[in-house]
């Protein structure tokens, strides 16, 4: 094994091990800083479980991937990158929920979920009592939870000791009301139904995105392929910062000098394809079963009990219509096949002739679709689409394509609080990142991106350097 030599011309070298958002955000946060940073990702791609592919001339995500106006890392991050115009907001919180009638016969009943101008949680009080798919007591009802939610203590360790789902029957939710209510919301932001995610996980989306500011919970997503959004950008970005970005670079161990009289030992850089790249910090940005098997045990005493953590997977279906089938841009969907379907067209680079539609079916806590072959899925959703959009009968289907992320997220049940760490090790110039760290959210794009800016707070504190991103808006959790 050789030692390759540091670079930095004076500046400290900083190694991020990933090449996700989390160490995309490491990366850019370490730069900003003033360190001379190596990015090294394993795979051909950037971007982790967020990346783009080509197909017959057109573009696709590998999933649908939103976020909500209290993603406030996440958007200051796109507003860095100069991409956050790419991604508008579709206004204020507005998703038709639709119910194939029995048999299929004509157009779905459709119900809203949306805001209105009064003050969080009044800002949802209407639309939950006229929430057509529920009945008048089981909407009567839903008001006393959210109130409830809305008083819960985040920062309580109680919260991980049972599902939300036993929360919401033990405060009058029946069985209806959490698969076509409580469901459409917890399912795509925790990969997870009621019945098995973590209350602690549940109550922070519910307090932060809906029952506290009463634009939380907004929505954009991007306009053009994610790779246009976040990955490229990032890597321009990087690059003009003096960044060396590798692609195709597994890294296998996390090197670490001799500890020296009273002083403990450090990181000393990393292994990548069998020769020692030396640095001055580390910033581990992996997912938690591959930095299970990379974290020295002086920088976590048990790092095998990472894998503990488990893994969700996600399915999406696209499809190519020969004509516009979904009125909406975006829709959810309740006793159907179907979860959520996004109006894709803009980005896909299909021609804004209005003679197409392209729409992804996204499938979130996919453990019984994950297993299927592509051709049983497309038959699937498409059957479902033509249930809930009954022009897609008529419409003539020039492509579909199954996209799967077999370990999208790791499993937030209850008890992996305590297997969520923080950005510090035990060896201090040793940070990690990642959605599955203890960030305080679910896996999504802004915990990605909230762990990247903390791991490298920890990085550069480590080689006497500072994060100088902009400060993040903490949202309200009181």
């Amino acid at each position: 094994m050789s030692a390759a030599s540091s670079t930095g011309a004076g500046r400290p070298r900083v190694v991020v091990v990933g090449g996700g958002l989390a160490g995309l955000s490491a990366a850019v946060a370490c730069a900003d800083g003033g360190a001379s940073v190596t990015l090294l990702e394993a795979r051909p791609r950037l971007g982790g479980a967020t990346w783009s592919f080509e197909r017959r001339g057109l573009s696709f995500d590998n999933g649908q991937h939103v976020h909500l106006r209290c993603c406030n890392a996440y958007r200051s991050w796109l507003e860095r990158l100069g991409t956050s115009h790419l991604a508008p907001f579709a206004g204020p919180l507005a998703i038709p929920v639709l119910r194939p009638r029995a048999g299929h016969a004509g157009s779905p009943t459709v119900a809203w979920i949306r805001r209105d101008s009064l003050p969080a949680p009044a800002h949802l009080g209407r639309s939950l009592l006229s929430y057509g798919h529920l009945g008048a007591a089981d909407r009567l009802r839903l008001l006393p939870a959210a109130l409830g939610l809305r008083r819960a203590r985040l920062d309580d360790p109680r919260l991980d000791s049972e599902t939300f789902g036993d929360w919401l029957s033990r405060h009058g939710q029946h069985d209806e009301a959490i698969s076509r209510l409580w469901d459409l919301i917890t399912l795509p932001t925790t990969n997870l139904r009621a019945a098995e995610v973590s209350l602690a996980l549940a109550a922070k989306v519910f307090k932060t995105g809906l029952l506290t500011d009463r634009a939380a919970a907004d929505i954009a997503w991007s306009q053009v392929p994610l790779a246009e959004l976040h990955v490229e950008p990032a890597r321009r970005l990087l690059e003009g910062l003096g960044a060396d970005v590798r692609q195709r670079a597994r890294v296998t161990e996390v090197a670490l000098g001799e500890a020296t009289g009273t002083e403990p030992a450090r990181a000393s850089g990393v292994v990548v394809d069998g020769e020692l790249l030396h640095s001055d910090a580390v910033v581990l940005a992996v997912p938690h079963d591959a930095a299970a098997g990379l974290l020295p045990t002086r920088a976590f005493s048990d790092p095998s009990s990472l894998r503990g953590l488990g893994t969700v997977p996600i399915v999406n279906v696209h499809f190519v219509f020969d004509r516009q089938v979904m009125p909406y841009q975006m829709a959810a969907a309740i006793d159907s096949p179907i979860q959520f379907a996004f109006d894709r067209t803009p980005a896909s680079g299909l021609e804004p002739s209005g003679a197409g539609q392209v729409l992804a079916i996204s499938l979130s806590g996919a453990d019984a679709e994950i297993g299927k072959s592509p051709q049983e899925l497309i038959e699937s959703q498409l059957g479902a689409v033509r249930a809930l959009f009954p022009a897609a009968s008529q419409a003539k289907v020039l492509d579909s394509v199954v996209t799967r992320e077999h370990d999208a997220t790791f499993r937030g049940v209850p008890g992996t609080r305590r297997l969520r760490l923080g950005p510090a090790t035990g060896i201090a110039n040793l940070a990690l990142a990642g959605a599955w760290t203890d960030t305080g959210w679910p896996a999504t794009m802004e915990g990605a991106v909230r762990s990247g800016q903390a791991a490298a707070e920890v990085a550069l504190a480590a080689v006497g350097k500072r994060n100088v991103s902009v400060p993040r808006r903490e949202e309200a959790v009181a």
